[in-house]
């Protein structure tokens, strides 16, 4: 017959063994199929309550119940302390130090165009200029009417802007933010930048898009100059493209700025030889020249437009193509390139980043 009391004791002794094992919770769990499964001990001593005298039966039965209950309780309470365990042992395990430096995983790269952006917007900023955004979608007041473009004049025809329903339109150049800006007035003197997209509806090839890149300044304040433009179109040029390089001031004309003029680079192609291999040079067109900033006094008409016509107060514009300088930097001839989402060429340029 089963003596209770050691069965007891046998299995506290074992239990104990079982939670200071490296693996408690699978002590744990075979002691629970030894003590309590169907083939245990308990289990065959309560099968044979039926064989003994009445008046023995009823307090075997109660010394057995009270094993057994002991023995679940004690597995249970076993069990929990094993999870407990093993969860603060896994905690520790995958433990993070949250203060550690991350490791960022290189994904990519920074876009020419807006790597060309963004060194433009750096060289601006040295010289005071603040950061000036507006809509894509505009009207033709801040594309046209307010920057001296009359109805008549071509660019308002089909043929160079993409009109939209309501008779807006997509900007066909960011000296809209010019026009925003001058509108919203302040105190002087008022020097911002602006970059982004820009539109033209015309024939898409090799050199022209319907969709590129375009980023122009401007500068407002009493006693500005001629003198003043001159300055910063050569800073910046020297910033973007170097002392060594070769530049040129010429007449232009803009319908927002008068008097205009056009900054042109030596051809970094051809060196300003006009030629290559006996042939006019694709990148300046045999001219030995090529223009990279447009620029002028702001038009006496925009002054009158939002109310700085003040005795004293000029200022000054100018702008560039931030697509076709990216072109130039990275020596390509088909502009398209660089908007083809194609992973072959972008892969090609890593390293030859244009800033």
């Amino acid at each position: 017959m089963l003596e209770v009391s050691q069965h007891v004791a046998s299995f506290e002794e074992r239990l104990s063994a079982a939670q200071s094992s490296p693996n408690p919770a699978e002590g744990v769990e075979a002691l629970r199929v030894e003590f309590l499964g169907k083939k245990s001990q308990l289990k065959a001593a309560m099968k044979e309550l039926g064989k003994l005298a009445p008046e023995d039966r009823k307090a075997r039965a109660k010394e057995l119940n009270e094993a057994q209950a002991l023995i679940q309780d004690k597995l249970e309470a076993a069990k929990a302390d094993a999870g407990k365990a093993e969860t603060a042992a896994r905690l520790e395990r995958e433990r993070v130090d949250v203060f550690l430096p991350g490791r960022i995983t290189r994904r990519g790269m920074i876009h020419p165009v807006h790597a060309v952006e963004k060194r433009s917007l750096d060289v601006l900023r040295r010289l005071g200029f603040v950061l000036g955004d507006g809509p894509e979608v505009e009207t033709p007041f801040y594309n046209f009417d307010a920057l001296n473009i009359p109805e008549h004049h071509p660019a308002r025809d089909m043929q160079d802007t993409f009109w939209v329903d309501g008779g807006n339109l997509l900007r066909s150049h960011t000296t809209t933010i010019q026009a925003r800006t001058l509108q919203r007035g302040g105190d002087l003197p008022i020097k911002v930048a602006s970059a982004g997209r820009v539109y033209r509806n015309e024939a898409v090839d090799a050199t022209h898009l319907a969709m590129f890149h375009q980023l122009e300044g401007f500068w407002l304040d009493k006693g500005i100059t001629f003198a003043h433009l001159k300055g910063v179109l050569s800073y910046v040029a020297r910033n973007m493209y170097g002392d060594d390089a070769k530049f040129r001031f010429k007449p232009k004309f803009y319908p927002y700025t008068e008097p205009s003029i056009g900054l042109d680079i030596a051809c970094t192609n051809c060196k300003g030889a006009m030629e290559l291999n006996g042939k006019p040079c694709p990148a300046c067109h045999g001219q030995g020249w090529v223009t990279i900033m447009g620029a002028g006094m702001i038009h006496p008409k925009l002054l009158r437009e939002f109310g700085f016509d003040q005795p004293g107060v000029r200022g000054i514009a100018f702008g560039w193509g931030t697509t076709r300088m990216t072109a130039q930097w990275l020596g390509l001839d088909r502009v398209k390139s660089l908007y083809e989402h194609d992973h072959r060429f972008f892969t090609a340029l890593n390293g030859r980043g244009a800033a």
